[in-house]
C-alpha cells in the first residue's frame, strides 16, 4: 500500500482557528474600552449555547447506539477486536481520571473574579437540598424515552441508548439497515454542528466582550491557566503513560513519534486529527502492523480511543464547577467520570464535537451550570489543537501495541523500515 500524499491545508486566514483568535482579540478590545457595549453582547454567546443544546440529545443517542452496534462487529473478529476494546477503555479511563486528579490538585478555576457574581445565576437545582439516594438512582431510568429527549435529560438518554444499542446489536445482520440509517442521520446532525460552528467566532466575540466588560480582563487569566494545565497534563500522558505502555511492550515511543512526525506536525497545523488518518494507516502497515489490525484498530480508535478529548473533558467540567464555586464530592465526580466514559466515545474527528460532549456532560450533572461552557469558547482553538494531536499520537501507539499483543506485528519489517529513517535502528527496542 503506497503512502498517499497529504493534502495541503487551506489558507490560514480562512481557518476557524484564526477567525476565533481575531474574535477573541476584538472581544478583549471592546470589553476593555467599551465595557457597557461588551455587557450587552452576551446574547451572542447565549445563542450559540442554545444551538449546541439543540442537537445534544440526538447526537449522544446515535453515537452510543452505533458505537455499541459496531462493537458487535468487532467481537466477531475475535482476539484482535477484544484486545482493542479493552485497551481503548482502560487507556481513556486513565486519561479521564488523570484529568480529574490534576484539576482537583491544581484547581485552575478557583479564585476567578466572576465566581461570586456567577453564583447568583446558578440554576435552582444547584441550590436545593440533595435528593435521597433512592430517588437519585430511580431518576437514572426513564419512564418515557420521548420525555427524556424533551427534557434534555442526558443520563436517561444514555440509559435508553444503551438498551437500544444492545437490542440492535442482537439483531445481527437484520439490524444493519437501522445502524446505517442512524449513521446517515448522525452525518446530518454533525452537518448541523458544522453550520453552528461557523457561528463560533461571533459567539466567542460576544462571550469575551461580556466577560471582560463585566468582570475585567483579569477574568481571562484563569482561562490561560486552564490551557497550561491541560497541555502539561497531555504532555505527562504522552511521555509517562503512553511511554510506559510502549516500554512494557518493547517499543520506543520516541522513535515511533519521530517516524510519524510529519503527520503529527500536520495535525498541529490543520487541527482535525482525521486529516492524517490515511497516511498514518499506510505508515503503520509499512512499519510491520498487519493490514487487518491497522484497518480495524486505527479507525475504531478515532471513536473509542480519544485520550486528548478525555483529558480536556474531565478537566473542563471540574474547571467550570470551580469557577461557579460548586463543590463536587467524590461520589459526584465518580458519576461524572462514568458519564464521560460513555459520552466521550465518538467525539474525535469532527470539529466542535468535543465541545458538544462537554455541554452534554455539564447538562447531565444538573449541578454545574451549562452556561459556564461559554466561558471556554475563547480558548477552544488551543484546546482543539491539543485534543487532535493527542488523539493522533494515542492511536499511533494503540495500533502498534494492540497489533503486537495480538501477534500481528512484524518486528523485522519494523527494524528494516527504521533503518531508512534512523541511524540507531540496531537498538533492541523498536
Amino acid at each position: 500500500m503506497s503512502e498517499p500524499v497529504a493534502k495541503r491545508p487551506s489558507r490560514w486566514y480562512r481557518g476557524r482557528t484564526f477567525q476565533v483568535f481575531v474574535a477573541v482579540l476584538l472581544g478583549l478590545i471592546v470589553g476593555h474600552y467599551f465595557p457597557d457595549i461588551g455587557k450587552d453582547l452576551k446574547p451572542l454567546a447565549d445563542v450559540f449555547v442554545r444551538l449546541i443544546k439543540m442537537v445534544i440529545g440526538p447526537i449522544v443517542f446515535i453515537m452510543i447506539v452505533t458505537g455499541i452496534s459496531s462493537a458487535g462487529d468487532l467481537r466477531q473478529t475475535g482476539r484482535l477486536g477484544f484486545l482493542a476494546l479493552i485497551y481503548f477503555e482502560i487507556v481513556t479511563t486513565v486519561a479521564l481520571a488523570l484529568g480529574m486528579v490534576v484539576a482537583n490538585f491544581a484547581k485552575p478555576g478557583v479564585g476567578v473574579a466572576i465566581g461570586d457574581i456567577a453564583n447568583a445565576a446558578l440554576p435552582a437545582a444547584a441550590k436545593v437540598a440533595p435528593k435521597p439516594w433512592v430517588e437519585t438512582v430511580l431518576a437514572i431510568f426513564p419512564d418515557n424515552a420521548i420525555k427524556a429527549f424533551a427534557n434534555g435529560d442526558l443520563v436517561q438518554i444514555i440509559v435508553f441508548s444503551i438498551f437500544f444499542g444492545c437490542a440492535l446489536s442482537l439483531l445481527g445482520p437484520r439490524g444493519k439497515p437501522v445502524e446505517e440509517f442512524f449513521e446517515k442521520i448522525c452525518e446530518v446532525l454533525f452537518g448541523v454542528i458544522k453550520i453552528v460552528m461557523k457561528y463560533a467566532p461571533i459567539a466567542a466575540f460576544g462571550a469575551i466582550s461580556f466577560a471582560v466588560g463585566k468582570y475585567g480582563a483579569s477574568s481571562l487569566i484563569v482561562l490561560g491557566q486552564l490551557v497550561i494545565y491541560v497541555y502539561l497534563t497531555m504532555a505527562f500522558f504522552v511521555f509517562v503513560v503512553l511511554g510506559l505502555i510502549a516500554r512494557f511492550n518493547g517499543l520506543s515511543l520516541w522513535r515511533l513519534l519521530k517516524y510519524c512526525k510529519d503527520e503529527i506536525f500536520l495535525v498541529l497545523g490543520t487541527v482535525p486529527s482525521e486529516s492524517v488518518l490515511p497516511t498514518l494507516m499506510a505508515k503503520l502497515e509499512a512499519l510491520g502492523c498487519s493490514k487487518r489490525s491497522v484497518r480495524l484498530v486505527m479507525p475504531t480508535g478515532y471513536s473509542f480511543n480519544q485520550d486528548g478529548a478525555a483529558i480536556y473533558l474531565s478537566m473542563s467540567v471540574l474547571f467550570i464547577a470551580q469557577v461557579y464555586g460548586i463543590e463536587l464530592g467524590m461520589a459526584e465526580q465518580i458519576g461524572i467520570l462514568l458519564v464521560l466514559m460513555l459520552t466521550s466515545k465518538g467525539s474525535a474527528g469532527v470539529t466542535g464535537s468535543a465541545f458538544v460532549v462537554l455541554a452534554s456532560t455539564v447538562a447531565s450533572t444538573h449541578v454545574v451550570p451549562i452556561e459556564g461552557v461559554a466561558l471556554l469558547l475563547g480558548i477552544e482553538p488551543f484546546m482543539s489543537i491539543g485534543r487532535a494531536t493527542l488523539t493522533a499520537i494515542g492511536n499511533i501507539v494503540a495500533t502498534v501495541v494492540v497489533s503486537k499483543a495480538a501477534g500481528e506485528f512484524d518486528s523485522d519489517i519494523a527494524l528494516e523500515r527504521y533503518k531508512k529513517h534512523f541511524s540507531d535502528a540496531s537498538m533492541v527496542r523498536i
